[in-house]
């Protein structure tokens, strides 16, 4: 618990929103979005920690057309 607290407090202090979540039992998400970059930080109870960065690697896309293939691909 202490090594969440400490990065909230880390985060807070650099002005970087973030998302909580429980999706998985005895673990907390942490969810970050900064500028082409997406973090998924999970604190278990056992006080370890996971992380996945998903970094961008296409740059912006303007094709509203690309809506309708998202949906589709993950449908």
């Amino acid at each position: 618990m202490k090594r969440l607290l400490a990065f909230l407090r880390a985060l807070e202090e650099r002005n970087i929103s973030y998302r909580l979540e429980h999706n998985r039992d005895d673990f907390i998400m942490v969810l970050v979005a900064v500028p082409g970059e997406r973090w998924e930080i999970e604190f278990p109870a056992s006080g370890d920690v996971e992380i996945e960065i998903f970094k961008s690697s296409s740059g912006v896309l303007t094709d509203e057309n690309l809506l309708d293939q998202l949906l589709a691909d993950n449908a």
